[in-house]
């Protein structure tokens, strides 16, 4: 699967971090912010100013491996799907962060992230959902794979810009591609 969209429920740094897991997963990988309000991430440019200044070949494919970020800069899914499109196409794996799970209708399969909370503020899902541990004693309630507690320093470089692809969390996001995504 080159493309991904995730979206996090309820968990603001959840959701500013997992797009990165999911990305440093693969070898190389572009992550895309589809949010108009999301996270400044760290980067030369955005999508914003891709799509207003027509994008060139060498914007569409990966210059190296790793992992590369694309921040959202103020622009909607519809203003941006041509140059979507195109990095989809151009790159191996593409992750797209999506404020919305109807964001990703269209675009890409999605992929649910859950915070573990316990009791009542745990939802009941029947669709698959990738479930990241807290530091509450909760389970999965519905299918899909068990993230490790990512450590605070990995969340910390994440954050500056720095992708540590050694780190048991990353390496636990491996196995979300090879799952299938409605």
């Amino acid at each position: 699967m080159p493309a991904l969209a995730i979206w996090t429920a309820a968990d603001g740094l959840l959701s500013a971090v997992a797009p990165l897991g999911l990305a440093a997963a693969t070898g190389t990988a572009l992550m895309v912010d589809l949010d108009p309000n999301g996270p400044d991430y760290p980067g030369a440019s955005s999508l914003a100013e891709l799509v207003a200044e027509a994008p060139r070949r060498a914007d569409l494919v990966p210059g190296r491996t790793g992992t590369a970020v694309l921040r959202n800069g103020g622009i909607g899914v519809a203003e941006s799907r041509e140059v979507i499109e195109a990095l989809i196409v151009g790159w191996p794996h593409l992750v797209l962060r999506v404020p919305t799970p109807e964001t990703a209708a269209g675009v890409a399969p999605l992929v649910p992230v859950r915070p573990l909370l316990p009791g009542i503020l745990a939802p009941q899902v029947e669709t698959p959902s990738v479930y990241q541990r807290t530091g509450f004693a909760a389970g999965p309630t519905g299918p899909g794979p068990l993230l490790p507690r990512p450590r605070p320093r990995l969340l910390n470089s994440l954050l500056n810009g720095t992708v540590e692809p050694r780190s048991r969390w990353i390496a636990a996001w491996r196995q979300v591609w090879r799952l299938p995504w409605p």
